[in-house]
């Protein structure tokens, strides 16, 4: 086109956007061929649609006339030499239609080449839509209106230019900016890094992207906002440094985001480290100052509300809520800010609220608390004192709230910080207190399960040993350091008859209230089977029985425990013979120290744990001489941190044979000796002390198979307690021998023997060669006999049959006076 008079070589024309593709176009593409004098010899279809003349009306007619302007002679021919010298050229040219519109074309034209002897050109072109026209105005409107703030400044690093939103941001009008640097206009803790940087920029040539940092400006003094800003430098045409420019974009919100996620996080990690609720109120109040406020406090109910205890609700007529203090931190040692200190009772809620808040509200925030108003100087006298000798301006209140259960209040501060407390504060007081909330709530329900626990594992273990005359006894029980704090190891001394003393030690795998359920259950079981004084061997068999029947009834899956774990030993000491007998099953053997010192473990047969079922249980039978020890324990005690059992069973020979303690002393010194640091499993230990009976307290006779001999062993019984002072009891005792033996003589077989045991209490055994159970019947009025058994119920305190390998033995025991 010999008229193209835009985008000359030497004065190139708008530069397209959309990139290295061209801009985009909206016609087919329009081709002429034009001869070198400007005159039109080719038209084709596309430049017909395009601009309206048909071939006939184009061809041999000058392009000029296509032109929408006046033409540019001198321009023209810049282009057209240009294309002569093999280049091509591009460039956007108004074009007039034939109906009379002005049309933006984007043209291209080819260098000259001979077509039919004469020089020709190819020009093609599409037409641009009107969005894409990048005129100056629309250059000025982007770049003051950009939400982006961008400055130019020169070496000396004055402003130059910058746009609206730059101005917006900084809060320094334009005219107050233009010739200053940053350091003259914005505050220094901004201005000084920023023109550290534009420096660097300048010497070294490099940019520096995305550079985020934290401050107020003029526009906002009393709220922290987040920028990022790139600098790169500025050069001429001969790559010379004449300035610098910047970009500014306000982050603010995804700095606050990315505050609030980190703020969350680092809480996950310093709140809630244990379940103490005192603990867990105490790590949100430090962990929140002072990265959060100055002064934090955190007040919890005494009795919660909502949730899981339908029950509760808020004080009537929406009173105050009775809380205590069970946080708090502040910037200042020692909290002098605070009206109630940790533990006391507090009823703060911010005002004008009332306990309902505490279960529907929503987070109060107070950006400026006025300690002249109503609600402080006339409700909250002492409070209001407070607010103004330490100067807190600023307070956010967030119920604590997890499982729908109202727990308490936390109450955040300001003072030193100037900064108040904004909508943006709320979301990560509230994210604090949730997290906290749940830890709390973790702790109150941990708190009051662990107590019923520990309440009924006590309530299951023994709380006084009675070892009577026969033995000296103590124990020490120590539970696991483990997050239950509750197991299953027990152990009992049941008082047996004639003197005789029952001692039994055991152990449920596991921890929780169910092992301390299953322990309650077997210690019980041992209880009843003692009582029928069962030998030990038959009393494990019989409570190996017991254990599978409660293995059927109580799945594994529902308590996580099963009882098939439980171990025992259960041993009887008799002080009329100096011996004992026990048997064990799966557990670690007794060890017994004699009054020589010598200390060994008996070699009981092991015996499997309870609940297998089928295999058979085996008894040992030792004697004790007077003052020997003997000790039950569980396998925690000798397992130690080593797991070495028989490196912990020597210690355990090496503890327990030290003279000179008593049983009191001895027992707690043994344990912290073989386990001076807390242990995984439960611990423990029982320890008795023999004692034997002497002749003097012990008095037996053989009775003649003849109803003749009931008096004399009648007389014979009152000698004997006259001589050991208990005359008194003369008449009952008589009573209790004269129907005891007459019952043997008439419905046992011989050989028939009588024993009085004194000791605890007094004690009446009269033994025959018959296993028939005597049974306790109740007369009618009319029956001459029957009476005798009801007679002996009647006056001894307690009464009972044991068997033996000769027969049985039927004894009475009455309390001395």
């Amino acid at each position: 086109m010999a008229s193209a008079d835009e985008g000359s070589p030497a004065e190139p024309g708008p530069l397209p956007l959309g990139g290295g593709r061209g801009p985009e176009r909206t016609a087919d593409e329009a081709v002429a061929v034009v001869a070198g004098d400007g005159t039109i010899t080719g038209w084709t279809r596309g430049a017909e649609a395009l601009l309206g003349y048909p071939a006939a009306e184009a061809v041999g007619r000058s392009a000029a006339r296509l032109l929408a302007g006046p033409p540019d002679p001198r321009r023209t021919a810049a282009v057209a030499a240009h294309c002569r010298s093999g280049a091509g050229w591009s460039g956007l040219l108004p074009l007039r239609a034939r109906d009379g519109r002005s049309l933006d074309v984007d043209v291209r034209v080819t260098s000259s080449f001979m077509l039919d002897g004469r020089e020709a050109f190819v020009a093609s072109g599409r037409e641009l839509t009107p969005h894409w026209t990048m005129s100056g105005s629309v250059l000025d409107d982007f770049l003051s209106r950009s939400p982006v703030g961008m400055a130019v400044l020169d070496p000396e690093l004055r402003y130059l230019w910058l746009n609206d939103s730059l101005e917006r941001f900084g809060g320094v009008p334009r005219d107050q900016r233009l010739g200053r640097r940053p350091g003259e206009v914005l505050p220094e803790v901004l201005a000084e890094p920023l023109e550290r940087l534009m420096r660097q920029v300048l010497s070294t040539g490099r940019a520096v992207a995305d550079y985020e940092y934290v401050g107020w400006s003029w526009s906002d003094p009393h709220r922290r906002r987040a920028y990022t800003s790139s600098f790169f430098p500025l050069a001429d045409a001969r790559d010379r440094r004449i300035g610098i420019g910047y970009m500014v974009l306000d982050v603010t919100d995804r700095w606050n985001a990315r505050r609030l996620l980190a703020l969350v996080n680092e809480a996950g990690a310093s709140i809630g480290s244990t379940l103490d609720v005192q603990r867990t109120a105490q790590e949100l109040a430090d962990f929140a100052v002072p990265r959060f406020a100055d002064f934090v406090f955190v007040d919890l109910l005494e009795t919660p509300f909502g949730g899981e205890r339908r029950g509760t609700a808020p004080p009537a007529g929406g009173g105050r809520a009775t809380m205590r203090r069970a946080g708090m931190c502040s910037v200042r040692e020692g909290c002098p800010e605070a009206v109630v200190r940790v533990g006391e009772p507090v009823d703060f809620v911010p005002p004008p609220h009332d306990a309902h808040f505490l279960l529907h509200g929503d987070p109060v925030l107070l950006p400026v608390l006025d300690p002249d108003s109503h609600e402080w100087t006339v409700e909250q006298p002492a409070r209001a004192a407070r607010l103004r000798e330490f100067g807190l301006h600023s307070l956010i209140s967030v119920p604590m709230r997890a499982r729908d259960t109202v727990l308490g209040l936390t109450t955040f501060m300001r003072s030193r910080n100037p900064v108040p407390f904004d909508e943006d504060d709320v979301a990560p007081a509230r994210e604090l207190v949730a997290r906290a909330a749940v830890c709390v709530d973790n702790a109150r329900r941990y708190t009051r399960e662990h107590t019923a626990a520990v309440v009924l594992q006590q309530s299951l273990l023994p709380h006084t040993l009675r070892g009577g005359t026969a033995l000296d006894v103590a124990s020490s029980y120590l539970p696991a350091d483990a997050k239950d704090g509750v197991g299953g190891d027990w152990f009992d001394v049941i008082p047996l008859s004639g003197g005789r003393v029952g001692l039994v030690i055991g152990d449920v795998v596991g921890h929780g209230i169910g092992a301390a359920a299953t322990m309650g259950r077997l210690r019980t079981a041992v209880q009843t089977l003692a009582d029928m004084d069962l030998p030990p061997d038959e009393l494990l068999a019989r409570l190996d029985d017991l254990v599978l029947r409660l293995s059927e009834e109580e799945p594994v899956d529902r308590t996580g425990t099963t009882v098939v774990g439980a171990t025992c030993l259960y041993a009887v000491y008799d002080p009329a013979n100096g011996r004992c007998t026990m048997a064990r099953a799966g557990h670690p053997p007794p060890v017994v120290v004699t009054p020589d010192g010598a200390v060994s473990f008996p070699d009981l047969p092991a015996g499997p744990p309870l609940g297998l079922g089928g295999l058979p249980f085996e008894s040992l039978e030792l004697a004790l001489p007077e003052g020997s020890l003997l000790g039950l324990y569980t396998d925690g005690l000798v397992a130690g941190a080593d797991k070495d059992v028989e490196n912990g069973m020597e210690r355990l020979a090496l503890a327990v044979s030290r003279d000179g303690l008593p049983l009191e002393d001895l027992c707690p010194a043994v344990v912290k000796e073989l386990l001076p640091v807390p242990q995984p499993d439960d611990i423990a230990l029982l320890l008795a002390r023999t004692h034997v009976l002497t002749p003097d307290r012990l008095a037996s006779w053989d009775v003649a198979v003849d109803p003749a001999a009931v008096g004399e062993i009648r007389a014979k019984v009152a000698r004997r307690l006259e001589a050991w002072g208990l005359a008194e009891l003369s008449m009952t005792t008589e009573l209790i021998v004269s129907e005891l033996v007459t019952n043997a003589i008439r419905y046992a077989s011989g050989p028939v023997r009588l024993r009085l045991l004194y000791q605890s209490a007094l004690t009446c055994e009269v033994s025959d060669a018959s296993n028939t159970s005597p049974r306790l019947r109740h007369a009618r009025t009319t029956d001459e006999g029957g009476r005798g058994l009801f007679l002996v119920a009647q006056l001894a305190h307690r009464w009972g049959t044991r068997y033996t390998d000769r027969g049985k033995i039927i004894w009475a025991e009455q309390p001395l006076p």
